[in-house]
């Protein structure tokens, strides 16, 4: 079963986003949007450029 995103509005009213792993681990929150419009175009923004997520290290971050 692959990931699923779920929306959701929190304490403030604000509406968010969290993905959720196969597993229910959540393995990312996204950050307030006033609107679930615009919620929604966030989630969209990661599928379509996920693919072509590179890894990059942080400086100082260990090896």
């Amino acid at each position: 079963m692959a990931g699923k995103f779920e929306l959701y509005t929190d304490e403030t009213g604000q509406h968010r986003f969290r993905l959720k792993a196969s597993n229910g681990t959540v393995i990312v929150t996204g950050h307030p949007h006033e609107t679930r419009d615009d919620c929604i175009k966030s989630i969209e923004s990661i599928r379509k450029l996920a693919p072509y997520a590179e890894l990059k290290e942080a400086a100082g971050s260990p090896a």
